[in-house]
């Protein structure tokens, strides 16, 4: 059975993934809504995202070729990077192409969890390859910044499955993505 790739990514009510200079300070950065996303990510077994938000994590902390969840397989999407040395559970995947994704979703144990990045993300939505987008809908108005999509001027009707709200005024909102 084919697995679905999951957008599931924080935004603020303006569309936006992040300000300007990769800003998230006005995020909700904790509570029960936190806590749930933690959770929820246990349930992925592979990552997959473009450089830029891998790159983010050495903000954080990340190593180059490291793995930013240790319990995935990572799936690095760029065309110009490279590692000295790379984790077992780090691939890099150097051009973006709608069959390495196929090929994913048909040997995953699990959904793919498709971390942040607005310009892959543009691209997954362009050949429709987005299955679930779960949003984390911040109280909070950005005004600049990356955009959910990227770019992408691609439009769709999304079908709500599930809402709920947490602590913050943090709303989770989960919808399947209508190709047609």
């Amino acid at each position: 059975m084919m697995k679905k790739v999951v957008y599931y990514v924080a935004i603020s009510i303006d569309g936006f993934i992040c300000g300007l200079d990769a800003d998230i300070s006005g995020f909700v950065g904790e509570g029960n809504g936190v806590t749930q996303y933690l959770v929820d990510l246990k349930e992925f077994e592979t990552v997959i995202m473009g450089r830029n938000t891998y790159e983010f994590g050495y903000a954080y902390g990340l190593k180059p070729g490291q793995p930013a969840y240790p319990h995935m397989e990572h799936y690095i999407c760029s065309k110009s990077m490279s590692f000295d040395n790379m984790h077992e559970k780090v691939h890099l995947v150097t051009e973006y192409e709608t069959e390495t994704i196929n090929k994913l979703k048909k040997s995953s144990n699990t959904d793919i969890y498709l971390c942040g990045g607005g310009i892959f993300a543009g691209w997954l939505l362009e050949h429709k390859l987005i299955d679930v987008l779960k949003v984390k809908l911040n109280p909070l108005l950005l005004g600049d910044g990356i955009r959910l999509f990227g770019d992408s001027k691609q439009g769709y009707k999304l079908n709500l499955t599930d809402t709920h709200s947490y602590d913050g005024g943090l709303v989770f909102n989960t919808y399947n993505i209508l190709y047609k």
